[in-house]
């Protein structure tokens, strides 16, 4: 019997190239429907893979994050040099296709440089040719000059024969040979550090004087790079660089770019559009008066425009409830199902339109190029709280809802910046939160409309400012996010009208990865927040039995009864319990076991504390902030010695609590999701929860001092 061996592994070619080249719209363009998105592990960084079929053969595509060097200092950066090189896990690509600007032809050719000195096997994929006009290259000169195959490709109108030459130019590539290519001579010193580092590397990656320059740039006391064995940090720290030696290999690469490329460009690129345009939208009024203004399209699109569709969702998982209720009767399945399973389903679901919406407008703004001008406009703002200029469109996204803010946090390429701003993201005032306010200031706080409309605008303001007091304290204080702020470096890409097949593709990875990842996390928490609100489904001895007074009951009681049965069943839940054991710890802010319940129903989202209300005072299931029943019920609850329970300074410290503390199960499984670990949710969760706390008890106890 003849061994069955496996089939060869189709090979595999790795696009590389800086920010902004059109890199992955020559990935999408050549993968089409064959593409999938995951992440690099131990990153929030997405890895495209894909295939690409030339003839008979099958060519898998990678498509490598966007970087202008392969020197690393952390573990986001080294992901270059782990995909170009195969190390830490990564498949050695057979074929490295670097994306050459080619109106920005030199910056472009640097990393071309640094994988030649690798012994990569390289060739060049010309893009932004149009835009060059008559300053485009000559792919055959250049190709003299370079030692690999150059070819010009028009992915962003996806011109067949381009993308058809491409395929067969890497099929071709794939035999050329792989030795180190030096375009520079190391000097005898640094000769022998390299010489003393490449003896060092380990056995699993590649040997040669390439890869010792690489850990002689990269490897250093603050880097965060990951798997680099002891030995190799201690020979690189023997061999120290000084400023000459560390500057020794740039500049040799610069010098030959400058000496050989210059030769291949005609002239300079026609930027005149783009500086006239930039003329408006960089000007210190009229650019931010624009700014403003795109930022309200996008702010409307969150928190208006998506919402139709949003009650189209929340209406359908109704009608599919009343379906299934009307079908299977009661019991304690139908409460799953009903309750439990589809209540979790349309908890995942409902975030959709607004993640669809938000990752349109950046879709767009990202390939228009405008969003870099955003992050120019921003970072003097952001700046002073150590956030990045680009944290300024996750932290607005947040006032509609904070799970796809968190998503957006993914237009920042630094690990530290991104963490930051989720960490303070939740605590913008997001729709899920008005409800509780509206509810709150129209019950316990008598006052004119006024003076309510004030207060409400006030809570916007005091979330802005927590928000950006939060940043600037933990940037200080939070060892990981204390790195220090490097200079801004943006690049400013020419205006361009944007793809739409390619900003819908997008579009819906991000959807799909959010359904497929942080949306698991949803349905399960939503189904065993359900099971403790739910069980057990019996009453101590003593209570008055519900059952057999419905049964005797005329009609036009039952529904009070049916009201008064399910408040008892949640006291006596084991979520009601727990809101009873926690009475101690909250009562120092103001709040009851009551409001105890409602907090702990708030974490399938923060709204649902309007309605866990409703049934705690038998007003119903269906309570929203406008019931008159509940508001009503709020205000004449009162303590054991005939006070009122709830005066408007428990409803400011209410508002408080809520404004600050974390009470949403969907931006911890999000955050989970997008960090890749449970450190930072639980942090998040802990450090806003601890704020809540105390912020709430210096405003409640601080009134009473007051007087009030």
């Amino acid at each position: 019997m003849s061994e069955v061996t496996a089939p060869p592994a189709r090979p595999m070619v790795a696009l590389v190239g800086n920010p902004n080249v059109g890199k992955t719209t020559l990935f999408n363009a050549l993968t089409g429907s064959f593409a999938k998105v995951s992440n690099y592990p131990g990153v929030t960084v997405e890895r495209r893979t894909g295939v690409l079929r030339v003839g008979t053969q099958a060519l898998e595509i990678l498509d490598v994050p966007g970087t202008y060097s392969l020197v690393a200092r952390s573990a986001e950066e080294q992901i270059a040099i782990d995909a170009v090189v195969g190390i830490n896990g990564e498949r050695r690509p057979d074929l490295v296709v670097l994306c050459a600007d080619a109106t920005q032809l030199a910056r472009s050719l640097y990393i071309l440089l640094q994988c030649q000195e690798l012994g990569v096997r390289c060739m060049v994929a010309l893009t932004m040719m149009d835009e060059a006009g008559a300053s485009a290259p000559d792919p055959r000169r250049l190709s003299q000059a370079l030692g690999c195959k150059v070819l010009a490709v028009d992915a962003r109108h996806r011109k067949g024969k381009d993308l058809e030459a491409l395929g067969e130019a890497m099929v071709r590539a794939l035999q050329a040979p792989t030795e180190p290519l030096w375009r520079w001579t190391p000097s005898t010193t640094l000769r022998d550090h390299l010489r003393a580092v490449r003896d060092q590397l380990p056995d699993s990656w590649p040997r040669n004087d390439g890869m010792a320059l690489w850990a002689l740039a990269s490897v250093d006391d603050d880097h965060e790079l990951a798997n680099i064995p002891e030995r190799l940090r201690r020979a690189v720290a023997d061999c120290r660089l000084d400023r000459a030696l560390d500057d020794e290999p740039v500049l040799g690469r610069w010098a030959y770019l400058d000496r050989e490329i210059t030769k291949e460009v005609i002239g300079k690129p026609d930027r005149s559009r783009t500086e006239r345009i930039d003329a408006v939208l960089l000007h210190r009024v009229f650019g931010f008066a624009t700014f403003i203004g795109v930022m309200f399209l996008m702010f409307m699109s969150l928190f208006a425009w998506s919402d139709p569709l949003i009650g189209v969702i929340e209406r359908g998982f109704e009608l599919a409830k009343d379906g299934v209720r009307a079908a299977l009767g009661a019991g304690v399945v139908t409460d799953f199902l009903v309750d439990g399973a589809i209540s979790g389903v349309g908890a995942v679901l409902v975030f959709l339109p607004q993640i669809l919406m938000l990752f349109l407008f950046l879709g767009f703004l990202e390939d228009c190029g405008y969003l870099a001008r955003v992050a120019y406009l921003m970072d003097r703002i952001m700046r002073t709280m150590n956030l990045h200029g680009r944290a300024f469109v996750p932290m607005l996204s947040g006032f509609a809802c904070a799970v796809p803010a968190v998503m957006a946090t993914r237009t920042m390429e630094r690990r530290r910046d991104r963490i930051l701003t989720m960490m303070v993201v939740p605590l913008m005032t997001c729709s899920a939160r008005l409800p509780v306010y509206t509810l709150v200031i129209a019950a316990l706080i008598p006052a004119s409309r006024m003076v309510q409309g004030l207060l409400m605008v006030g809570m916007y303001g005091f979330s802005v400012l927590t928000s950006l007091v939060a940043a600037l304290v933990m940037s200080k204080v939070v060892r990981p996010l204390k790195a220090k702020r490097l200079p801004f470096f943006i690049e400013l890409p020419p205006y361009r009208f944007p793809r739409i097949g390619g900003v819908l593709l997008m579009m819906w990875q991000r959807a799909s990865m959010f359904l497929r990842e942080a949306g698991t996390v949803i349905l399960v928490c939503s189904i065993a927040l359900w099971a403790l609100l739910y069980f057990p489904r019996h009453l101590p001895d003593g209570a008055p039995n519900y059952d057999e007074q419905l049964q005797t009951a005329p009609p036009e009681a039952r529904p009070a009864l049916q009201n008064a049965r399910a408040a008892a069943l949640l006291t006596h839940s084991y979520g009601g319990q727990l809101g009873q054991l926690i009475e101690p710890a909250i009562a120092p802010l103001g709040f009851d076991w009551k409001i105890g319940v409602g907090l702990i129903g708030a974490f399938a989202a923060r709204e649902v504390f309007v309605s866990t209300m409703g049934i705690v005072y038998s007003v119903g299931t269906d309570a929203d902030e406008g019931s008159a029943d509940l508001r009503q019920a709020l205000r004449d609850e009162r303590r054991s010695d005939g006070r009122p329970a709830y005066p408007p300074l428990v409803g400011l410290a209410l508002m408080v609590f809520f404004a600050l503390a974390c009470q949403c199960m969907s931006t911890l499984a999000v955050v989970k999701r997008e960090t890749g670990g449970y450190r930072w949710p639980l942090f998040l969760f802990g450090y806003m929860t601890v704020l809540a706390w105390i912020t709430t008890f210096v405003v409640y106890q601080g009134g009473r001092l007051l007087g009030f």
